[in-house]
């Protein structure tokens, strides 16, 4: 029988809780019938380990920034030290972003050198109280080493990149020139969790559970950085309706965004609720009657398109990658200036005055959604691989040839 293909996986970390791991966890749980997979990790969660090969890579606390520096150095060498002594040697070499400097293959699912060149202002101290100081350097500083990373890695074409939106395409090209070696692979979502069945069994439950009442209109936002999500747009759109019975309700976790001041001054105090991220999170959809995700940069944003296979409506921004698998006005909306809360105002009156409206553009977006499956996601970085490694071969014929 035919030895598979050995693919190490290099992630500080990986879970089906976070956007990135998600899907990596995803892709690599489907691809191991077809591949060996090694995970070079500090900690994984969430996924089925009889499948893969894991490889711990010991950890360090501290901030963020150390404990990624630790993780760069560690897992090549960790990775050194199993090729030298335990003769594990790779066909592929496989990161979901900057993990290290010898990946064949990175799936890019942000670009620091754009969100940088985005919010650099809002980084800089004079713009900021003093006690924010030792958080924003601790932020500068990291963003400068990751930018530094990108140019190592992103600017040159040694390495596939696989992106997740043609909005990453645009972005390598515009911050590096980048226009070759590039795979598009869109995220995919859990049907099986995420569809109206589903969401309607787990409604009521989940509406008593926040305390939510009959006649409340529930708008959902999943994801951590408050800032970049567009947080304070969807506050200051919601507060500007003057309709009572609009809640809000934010998932994730940011300790850098203050946000008291901003409910204050739309007054809305008591209508937001912060929520921690759990497993079931299908349970936050059934609560809602729609999604809004006013993203200032995302590279592609999961929880839009699960909310479109649970059947809500969604408005998500133009400078997200998911709003390039919506169709204004059919299975979604989208807002084009995610700074614009006036627009985002008009979008979320237009769908809390229509029943019939929610009901039919959920109805589409069901459908839409369902193209976009983790299985098909799979299937797709799989053709990168396989792709990947029939260049390797030639490469390795070409030189083998030579000399």
């Amino acid at each position: 029988m035919k030895a598979k293909p050995r693919i190490a996986v290099v992630s500080p970390f990986l879970d089906k809780r976070h956007g990135t791991e998600r899907c990596v966890a995803e892709q690599i749980e489907r691809l191991a019938q077809d591949y060996e997979i090694h995970v070079y990790s500090a900690s994984i969660k969430d996924v089925d380990l009889s499948k893969i090969t894991w490889h711990r890579v010991p950890g360090i606390a501290g901030p963020h920034l150390v404990s990624y520096i630790w993780f760069f150095l560690a897992n090549h060498f960790r990775r050194w030290w199993d090729g030298l002594f335990r003769g594990l040697d790779y066909d592929l070499v496989f990161s979901p972003g900057i993990n290290c400097l010898d990946a064949d293959i990175s799936a890019v699912h942000i670009v620091f050198t754009e969100f940088y060149r985005l919010a650099h202002q809002e980084l800089a101290l004079r713009q900021n109280p003093a006690r924010k100081w030792p958080w924003l350097i601790h932020r500068k500083l990291s963003y400068h080493l990751f930018m530094a990373l990108e140019r190592g890695v992103y600017a040159g074409d040694e390495t596939l990149l696989a992106v997740t939106s043609h909005k990453m395409e645009q972005d390598l090209e515009r911050c590096f020139g980048r226009k070759g070696r590039m795979a598009l692979v869109y995220n995919g979502v859990d049907l099986d969790q995420m569809n109206p069945a589903r969401r309607e069994s787990l409604r009521e439950k989940a509406r008593r559970d926040l305390r939510l009442s009959d006649g409340e209109f529930a708008i959902l936002l999943i994801g951590n950085d408050w800032k970049k999500k567009g947080l304070r747009c969807l506050i200051e759109a919601v507060g500007s309706l003057g309709i009572p019975d609009l809640r809000i309700l934010v998932v994730g976790h940011d300790e850098s965004f203050s946000y008291d001041e901003i409910l204050r001054r739309n007054g809305l105090e008591n209508r937001m609720t912060i929520l921690p991220i759990v497993p079931q999170v299908e349970s936050y959809y059934a609560a809602a009657d729609m999604y809004a995700g006013p993203s200032l940069e995302d590279s592609f944003a999961i929880p839009p398109l699960e909310a479109m296979a649970c059947g809500l409506p969604v408005i998500v921004s133009r400078q997200a990658g998911v709003s390039e698998l919506v169709r204004h006005g059919v299975d979604g909306f989208v807002l084009e200036d995610p700074t614009d809360s006036r627009q985002l105002a008009e979008l979320i009156q237009r769908i809390y005055a229509s029943a019939d409206l929610r009901r039919e553009v959920g109805v589409r977006a069901e459908a839409t959604a369902r193209r976009y499956t983790w299985q098909r996601n799979a299937e797709e970085m799989g053709k990168v691989f396989e792709g990947c490694l029939r260049e390797k071969g030639r490469n390795l014929s070409e030189a083998s040839r030579q000399s």
